[in-house]
């Protein structure tokens, strides 16, 4: 059996893996690639799309999902397997991705990746599997999704192949935070890939991260008197912001706010997550779809909370958001997800003085915020924690997903325990 690491290795992004049993070849995610290099990494064909039997798929988020349709386009032909809840924002979160395609397209000049039509006609290859259900994609696979914590949908790839136990982790999620579940606990495999996104730190613990929460939302309402901008993820981190908000509202720990969800896909990933768990609502709720109800968002000076995406910043309509809020000092701007190297919201959590936005400059005068404690990945002792579950080392462990001080942070941490580990370069291939 061969593994090739095609993406989110070195680096978060790009999520991607071929496996080659001898028998078939099949995928593990495939995502696009964010931050310094992406487009051309993203045109690049990674695979003969022809060759691949079936696509196994860990969740719904972009960087693991995002160019599927462009695999399709290329020649794949086959399922794709992935829990209920990731079928269901699949159907909303592809062609979004398309839809922005176009829309870049027309201002860069260059062809979409894929458009809202392609998204749409690939949708047809999903195939939805349920939690703890062995799934048979081909008779020398057999693959069980187990709960992976992360957000809805997200899953633990549990699978035998001939006589090997393969476990690919996917994104795992921090212990303790709501509308899922904490991950699924592992206790065996030959072979593991793990991520790595927070390998070398940890996360404040959930009522360190309230109270910063609370301050960061106090300071700039109450205080200062400006806005709150906060880049988020439509889907997942924009759920858990409107739990917590509402439950400093509950409590009275945060003044009276209206709250401006920026982003259509938020509002559909809302809805798909009501299907599937239940969450408080916060007061003063807008989820804004119309362009001009965006922009209306703008002529807002005072009292605004606003949620929009990309949580990186490298597109969609936070970026417009930045740009009439970012060079105002009573302003904040709140990060809680992980920013990849090369993007904007990396270069703001890294303290730039000036950032560009729209081709234009504009100084960075609002505080910054990172609360690392309401990021969907879990932190370096929760993965350690998630690891000591196993009651003997995999054969091999590949680090995965994380840029290359993380991963190798978790990596030295592993080897201590005695296993036989390594850091996955991106486009090597391993066979065991």
């Amino acid at each position: 059996m061969k593994l090739t690491f095609l993406g989110a290795a070195g680096e978060v992004t790009g999520s991607c893996h071929l496996v080659d049993t001898g028998k078939v070849k099949f995928l593990v995610d495939c995502g696009m690639f964010q931050g310094r290099g992406a487009d051309r990494k993203n045109r690049q064909p990674r695979v003969r799309a022809r060759d691949v039997g079936f696509v196994l798929l860990s969740h719904a988020h972009i960087d693991h999902s995002g160019l599927l349709p462009r695999l399709a386009m290329q020649g794949f032909d086959g399922p794709v397997y992935a829990t209920r809840a990731t079928c269901d924002l699949l159907g909303v979160m592809l062609p979004d991705s398309g839809h922005l395609q176009e829309r870049d397209a027309d201002r860069n000049g260059k062809p979409p990746l894929y458009t809202e039509r392609d998204a749409r006609r690939f949708l047809d290859r999903l195939e939805p599997v349920e939690y703890d259900v062995e799934t048979r994609p081909h008779p020398s696979v057999r693959c069980t999704f187990r709960e992976a914590g992360h957000i809805l949908g997200a899953a633990i790839l549990d699978m035998r192949i001939g006589s090997a136990r393969v476990v690919f982790s996917g994104d795992l999620g921090q212990p303790g935070h709501p509308i899922v579940r904490d991950a699924a606990t592992i206790d065996a495999a030959d072979v593991l890939l793990v991520e790595s996104t927070y390998g070398n730190r940890d996360h404040k613990n959930m009522a360190q991260t309230l109270d910063e929460f609370a301050y960061a939302l106090t300071d700039s309402l109450a205080s200062r008197k400006g806005n709150v901008v906060i880049p988020s993820f439509a889907v997942g981190r924009t759920q858990e912001l409107l739990y917590f908000i509402a439950k400093l509202q509950t409590e009275g720990r945060v003044p009276s706010m209206d709250i401006y969800v920026d982003s259509p896909m938020a509002l559909a990933a809302t809805r798909i997550t009501l299907k599937h768990a239940q969450m408080p609502q916060a007061d003063n709720v807008r989820f804004t779809e119309s362009l001009e109800e965006s922009m209306r968002i703008n002529s807002i000076r005072s009292g605004a909370v606003i949620i929009s995406a990309s949580g990186m910043c490298e597109g969609g309509r936070i970026r417009h958001h930045l740009r009439y809020n970012i060079a105002r000092p009573e302003c904040a701007v709140i990060f809680v997800g992980f920013q990849a190297e090369g993007t904007l919201g990396r270069r703001i959590v890294d303290g730039a003085k000036s950032v560009r936005i729209f081709g234009e400059s504009y100084p960075v005068r609002a505080r910054v915020f990172t609360i690392g404690g309401l990021s969907a990945h879990a932190d370096r002792t929760a993965l350690l924690g998630w690891l000591g579950a196993f009651k003997r080392a995999p054969r091999q462990t590949w680090i995965v997903h994380g840029e290359s001080v993380a991963a190798n942070a978790l990596l030295g941490e592993v080897r201590r325990r005695g296993w036989n580990a390594s850091v996955a370069e991106a486009g090597g291939t391993v066979e065991f």
